[in-house]
Parts: structure tokens; C-alpha cells; sequence
């Protein structure tokens, strides 16, 4: 079930790092994951797009500033997929969001609008045309899951619930709760997994009340979450938090070598 061939309307469904050096955030990726990458742009085009596969298939993007202001450093996007970018994008101004980017055609393959929600944590929808969002996730070297961090849980589950139909429910994993965005009717995850299969991303309390702006962030599966933290850091990253366990999964925040945050996990159930 790790292979996919689309999504559905309110899913989130890419992510893609935004890089002032994308050549060289390829190279750390590559390593760290064992990415294979493809520029779609021309030679003498001067943004990047680098598409990134593992086992052939899709699953993020590398690329450097097009299309909407650019954001103050390095960061992991996630992006929604969304019968019409231009639809979500009225919709997310209607209920208090902000349009970071006007819609536009992305040399991915689809259309997309870089927006905010009332808080500011930024994300992405997008329009499937040629490119289908993710075609691997939830196992090693691939993106299994986004998270929203705010210090307004209360806002952001009215926002997303008006944007997109989400809804949310919570789940003990032992040392805590966490609360968890659902797509009702929506099939994803994997059979095995202990939560709903409805469950299409998480939302961690925080924010700007921790001194750090809300944000969504992006986790990776790894085999081996000691392993990946030594390599990263051999590469130029560096730790932010971890490893760490949980009764369902260990997992550590990492920074590339120019400063784009994202996490990697080992689950303890499921492949």
C-alpha cells in the first residue's frame, strides 16, 4: 500500500523543500535517502526544479524560489491536493487565510498557491495535471506524514475544517496525546496501522507562544533512526531534537545544511 496513484480533495499529497542552493540540498538528500534527482528545468533556465524518485517513483521536490515570494530561509512545503487551486485559494481568503503566491502553473505538473492560515503557518495546494503527487510513501526514504505546529489549535480546526472538510480526533501514544486531521471516507495509511486509515496529518500544539512561528513540517520514514541522525550530520546537518522514543515510534528533528527543518521516524508498528 506504499505505492499511490493520486489522492482526493483534501488530502495532502507532496512535499517539497524550498532551497537557496537546491544543487546542493539535492546532494545532502540524495545521500541521506538514497534519492535519485532529475532537473526539469532547461540548462540555461535559472530556477530549479529537481524532482526526486526512490525505486523510480516520486516522492518530493528540490527546488529553488518561482512563482510567490520567497520564504526567509530553507523550508519543507506541504501541499494539498485540491479539485481547483483557484477555488481553495478564494476559499482560503474567505475563511481568514492569506495568499502568499497567486495561483500559478508549476513546472511540476499541476497547479498550485502558496498560502497561509489565519496564524501563518504556510502550505500548499495543488491542482493534479500531469504530476500525481507522491507515488511512494510510509517506508524508508519517503514522506509519511505532515504536522501542523500552532498555538491555536481551536483556530486552525475551524480553518481547516471550512478549507478542506477536515476533522480531528485524538490518539493516547503513551506518553501523551496527539491529535490527529482526518479526511472522513478517505482510504489511506496502511492496514496494519493503529489509527484510522482516515487520518491524513497531525496537529502539535506550539507555535509562536515557543517562539516559533506556526509552521507545517514534514517526516520521513527511516530503517534506522541513530543511523540516519550520524549520516545527517556528517553530511553538514544538524540535530534539533532527539532521537527520542515513544511507545509507537522513535524519531529525531534534523536540519539540512542550510537550515530547512524536517523529522525522521521508525514506527513501531507496521512495515
Amino acid at each position: 500500500m506504499s505505492e499511490r496513484d493520486g489522492y482526493e480533495h483534501g488530502v495532502p499529497c507532496w512535499v517539497a523543500s524550498v532551497q537557496p542552493d537546491p544543487e546542493a540540498a539535492v546532494r545532502f538528500y540524495n545521500e541521506l535517502f538514497g534519492w535519485e534527482t532529475e532537473d526539469l528545468m532547461p540548462p540555461d533556465h535559472p530556477a530549479d526544479y529537481f524532482l526526486c524518485k526512490l525505486r523510480g517513483r516520486k516522492v518530493a521536490a528540490v527546488v529553488s524560489q518561482h512563482g510567490a515570494p520567497p520564504p526567509p530561509t530553507a523550508v519543507w512545503g506541504t501541499y494539498v491536493w485540491v479539485d481547483s487551486a483557484d477555488d481553495a485559494a478564494a476559499k482560503v481568503a474567505d475563511s481568514g487565510g492569506s495568499l502568499i503566491g497567486e495561483p500559478f502553473d508549476s513546472p511540476g505538473g499541476g497547479r498550485m498557491a502558496v498560502l497561509a492560515d489565519p496564524a501563518g503557518a504556510v502550505f500548499c495546494v495543488w491542482q493534479p495535471g500531469d504530476h500525481r503527487g507522491a507515488e511512494l510513501v510510509n517506508e524508508a526514504g519517503a514522506w509519511a506524514m505532515s504536522s501542523l505546529h500552532t498555538s491555536d489549535s481551536d483556530g486552525a480546526k475551524a480553518f481547516y475544517g471550512e478549507v478542506f472538510g477536515w476533522t480531528t480526533e485524538t490518539f493516547d501514544i503513551g506518553v501523551g496525546e496527539i491529535t490527529m486531521w482526518r479526511v472522513p471516507g478517505y482510504l489511506g495509511g496502511e492496514p496494519e496501522q493503529p489509527v484510522s486509515r482516515e487520518v491524513v496529518g497531525l496537529m502539535n500544539p506550539g507555535g509562536s507562544a515557543d517562539r516559533v512561528p506556526p509552521h507545517w513540517s514534514a517526516d520521513f520514514w527511516v530503517g534506522d533512526v541513530d543511523a540516519t541522525v550520524e549520516k545527517a550530520t556528517e553530511l553538514g546537518g544538524r540535530v534539533v531534537t532527539g532521537p527520542y522514543d515513544t511507545p509507537a515510534f522513535r524519531q529525531a528533528v534534523l536540519a539540512d545544511p542550510q537550515g530547512a527543518e524536517f523529522s525522521v521516524s521508525r514506527v513501531s508498528v507496521g512495515p
